[in-house]
């Protein structure tokens, strides 16, 4: 009970005991508290040590133990300030931490770009960024961009950015309509006042927040890389509009794209454009986050219906049909 004030729990009893029967000696506290007569000299010399006994004007050589109101209270007033002085010690640290967060974030404002090396600092920059947002938070997913784990792991803070007033809108791929996870996540997250639409493809991974900061992949095949967040005006105004041009052409997840009046799905569309630009259907399938089985699948169809025998052939009656 009195460890916290610097004595053992040893020395506690002997102190109790003493309090109790003053005129005990070495020998007897021994018997009295079933423990060896050197244990007793040495929990003694501690109680010594901490002013808790002190020369008996009675029986010279022997120890009298202080009373608790006068030998515990000067204790528990060292352990006080020694408490006060922590924590002055904590809040001058504190102090310094928002004094070094401060110069790195004047360096990265002067800078305008800063690199992060691998996607945990990606991630744990993010977190940052979604703790400060106050007005917005924008972004765009491509297929690979962001795992199950990663999206239940931002609830938390999504969830607190709304509550604050944030606005959250995201653009995932087409085909993250046959996720149910991702199905799951939009309508929480539409439930709490978010957005999300969908597009045949999107460029790459990119979150802008606030319109004053802009995270993008340092390498747009491979999110995991790691990430370069830029603060410059002009390159930020530049990043958010290209997400503002795919917001207005995307359907708002949980209701069906608007079929075209030549009957071309969206991502019919979008197969037949990157097939003409000469991709391979490899690379369709990477781009549009869907099997290259179903790529495949999607390609025949087409052409069966051009009546093409040939990938440049189908091309050209798509053009010609207006679907391109």
């Amino acid at each position: 009970m009195l460890e916290p004030l610097g004595v053992t729990e040893q020395a506690e009893q002997v102190y109790r005991a003493m309090l109790a029967l003053p005129d005990m000696g070495v020998a007897d506290l021994a018997g009295h508290l079933a423990i060896e007569d050197d244990t007793v000299r040495a929990a003694l010399d501690e109680l010594a040590d901490l002013a808790l006994l002190r020369p008996s004007s009675v029986q010279p050589g022997s120890m009298r133990p202080v009373s608790p109101e006068v030998g515990l209270a000067a204790l528990l007033a060292r352990a006080e300030a020694d408490v006060l002085q922590r924590q002055r010690q904590v809040e001058a640290t504190r102090a310094a931490i928002k004094s070094i967060a401060a110069e790195q974030h004047a360096a990265r404002a002067q800078e305008g770009v800063r690199r992060y090396e691998d996607v945990d600092a990606v991630r744990l920059r993010l977190e940052e960024l979604a703790m400060d947002a106050r007005v917005e938070c924008v972004s765009l997913n491509p297929g690979s961009a962001q795992a199950p784990a990663g999206r239940e792991s931002s609830k938390p803070l999504n969830q607190l950015a709304i509550e604050r007033g944030v606005a959250i809108r995201c653009v995932y791929q087409d085909s993250y309509r046959n996720d149910p996870d991702v199905v799951a996540y939009a309508r929480w997250l539409t439930g709490l006042g978010g957005q999300i639409r969908t597009t045949p493809t999107l460029p790459m991974l990119m979150v802008v927040v606030d319109r004053r900061t802009a995270l993008l992949p340092l390498d747009p095949n491979d999110s995991s890389r790691g990430g370069v967040e830029v603060t410059h005006a002009g390159v930020v105004a530049a990043i958010y509009a290209l997400f503002e041009q795919i917001w207005r052409t995307a359907n708002p997840i949980g209701v069906a794209a608007p079929v075209a009046e030549d009957g071309v799905e969206p991502f019919e569309r979008e197969v037949l454009r990157i097939l003409a630009a000469g991709h391979t259907d490899e690379a369709a399938a990477r781009k549009l986050g869907l099997s290259l089985r179903t790529v495949r699948r999607i390609t025949a169809a087409l052409m069966e219906r051009l009546q093409a025998r040939s990938r440049f052939q189908a091309g050209a009656h798509a053009a010609q049909r207006g679907w391109l």
